[in-house]
């Protein structure tokens, strides 16, 4: 039996509660048709003005209302969610980190991981740098996940800017994650260059399923994410890609079953050089 999950698309606004108004609403969808895991993307919560708007709505970890949020709607739907990111609070007060938790279905959180690799990009034209507001974190990070089949899943967790560091995905493969989750908010620009390219690659070289929800489309605060949020089998094969911009819901079959045939025909993740 697959595990059927959810990989969700947005285009966040500037108002907290509008978001999570329509993150919930893109997790019922999930839910009714019939995902155990929905993936929200980065910064589900608030695309803000500035990049300090961050800091009016952090949270210290298990209190606040985004992971009351995400919590409740893990139980309410009966859904394993990955909150994308949001900010909790950093050891800097001028600082957040960016974070993706994930809540069982009981809405227990079960899994912590802070953005380790920030993005920073310059063109004459656009400019982001993700440290001046974000402190980075340091660890990789897999869980556990058992179906309603039985079977459990290792799913690993990245974001964003992480899509371009191949050693943090070969580490979460050697922990063995059989499945890679890429939350973004890709700018048009990059994610037109790029972004097919590397989610195809991550799971081509580990072998493994690659989940991708993304922003995608224009931002009150002026800023165009590229969205096309997709699902990669671990052959390269793209299962699913949202072809526009604007919110939606992907649902794809994760079979284990061709994951470990596929291992077994190639077996690049357990290759010695002699």
């Amino acid at each position: 039996m697959p595990l059927v999950a959810a990989v969700v698309q947005m285009v966040s606004s500037t108002v907290l509660e509008d978001n999570l108004r329509e993150a919930r609403r893109l997790l019922a969808r999930a839910a009714s048709e019939g995902a155990e895991l929905a993936v929200l993307p980065e910064y589900f919560c608030l695309m803000g003005h500035r990049d300090s708007d961050k800091l009016q709505v952090r949270e210290d970890l298990g209190h606040g209302p985004i992971q009351d949020f995400l919590a409740a709607c893990a139980r309410e739907f009966g859904l394993w969610i990955v909150g994308g990111t949001l900010p909790l609070r950093a050891d800097s007060a001028e600082h957040v980190r960016n974070t993706s938790l994930v809540f069982s279905p009981t809405g227990e959180r079960v899994a912590r991981y802070d953005k380790i690799h920030l993005f920073c990009f310059d063109n004459g034209r656009e400019r982001y740098d993700e440290a001046r507001v974000i402190e980075a974190g340091r660890e990789p990070v897999v869980f556990e996940l058992p179906a309603r089949d039985g079977r459990t899943w290792r799913i690993g967790l990245s974001v964003c800017y992480d899509l371009r560091f191949p050693e943090l995905y070969r580490d979460l493969a050697a922990r063995g994650a059989d499945v890679l989750l890429v939350p973004s908010a890709f700018t048009h620009t990059t994610g037109q260059a790029h972004w097919e390219t590397l989610l195809r690659a991550r799971a081509v070289e580990n072998l493994a399923w690659v989940l991708a929800p993304a922003q995608g489309g224009t931002h009150e605060n002026g800023r165009r994410t590229w969205g096309h949020s997709m699902a990669v089998d671990p052959w390269g094969v793209v299962l699913a890609c949202h072809a526009s911009e604007g919110a939606g819901v992907l649902i794809a079959s994760l079979n284990a079953q061709r994951q470990q045939q596929l291992r077994e025909q190639l077996p690049a993740l357990t290759h010695r050089v002699l």
